[in-house]
């Protein structure tokens, strides 16, 4: 398996396992033409019925940190795709960090199975299209960790109506 893929499927069992925590069920489009690769659904959560959450992933062992965000490349058709104020559930990115070396991914005993690094996340709902041709480069605040507290939160204010 080529490297991108397998950051591809740990970005997955990460959201997987914080979602899990949080009481999130995942599911994941069967085309990502959307820049879409999972969603989150709760039931019965604040005052709108069955709120959505959709994400890009991302993973990356380039922990690009300026101050207190993380810089990373992303595709302008991403960025584009996550931008628009005028779509049903709201979007968010997610960045997983991991180190450089795969073997240092995971830590797997008898009594624990660890992840090694995190994830954050940001919003871009409602900044300007770009018209860069490659990428445009995003900041992650690195207070946007993506545990299952933040997950919580951002379902909370969107079961109340409100966005991440």
């Amino acid at each position: 398996m080529h490297i991108d893929q397998k950051k591809e499927q740990f970005s997955v069992a990460y959201l997987r396992a914080v979602a899990s925590v949080a009481g999130f069920a995942m599911y994941e489009p069967s085309v990502d033409d959307d820049s879409i690769d999972c969603g989150l659904a709760a039931k019965e959560y604040g005052r709108v019925r069955s709120p959505r959450l959709e994400l890009q992933l991302k993973c990356t062992h380039r922990d690009d940190f300026d101050g207190t965000d993380l810089r990373f490349p992303l595709k302008v058709k991403n960025y584009n795709d996550l931008v628009p104020d005028n779509v049903l559930v709201p979007r968010i990115l997610a960045v997983v960090l991991v180190p450089e070396d795969i073997a240092l991914w995971i830590q797997h005993s008898e009594p624990e199975l660890v992840m090694r690094r995190c994830g954050y996340w940001v919003s871009l709902r409602g900044l300007p299209p770009s018209e860069n041709e490659q990428t445009v480069t995003v900041r992650l605040p690195r207070a946007n960790l993506l545990s299952p507290d933040a997950l919580v939160a951002i379902m909370d204010r969107i079961g109340a109506g409100g966005l991440p």
